[in-house]
Order: C-alpha cells, then sequence, then structure tokens
C-alpha cells in the first residue's frame, strides 16, 4: 500500500514536468518516484544519526 501512495505522488509531480499522454510519462513517473525513494532514505537516515 505505501508503494501506491508513492506512485501517486510521482505521478502528481510527473504531471507537471509531463503531460500525461506523452509516451513517457511512465518513465518520468517512475524517475520521480526513485528520486522520492531516496529522499525519504535520506531523510530517515539523517533523523537516525541523532
Amino acid at each position: 500500500m505505501p508503494i501506491r501512495i508513492l506512485l501517486v505522488a510521482a505521478g502528481a509531480i510527473a504531471a507537471l514536468l509531463v503531460a500525461r499522454d506523452a509516451e513517457n510519462f511512465a518513465v518520468v513517473q517512475g524517475m520521480v518516484a526513485v528520486g522520492l525513494i531516496a529522499l525519504i532514505v535520506g531523510i530517515l537516515a539523517l533523523l537516525s544519526r541523532k
């Protein structure tokens, strides 16, 4: 279920960059999702340093 929420957020961000009916929308959505995962992991790593 968290992956679905992440992909919804990635789709919304990707829609700001590329039209939803563009051929490469799925690729852009995937790249944004990977970026969001990296951001979340980075935040969790910084929070655990305390």
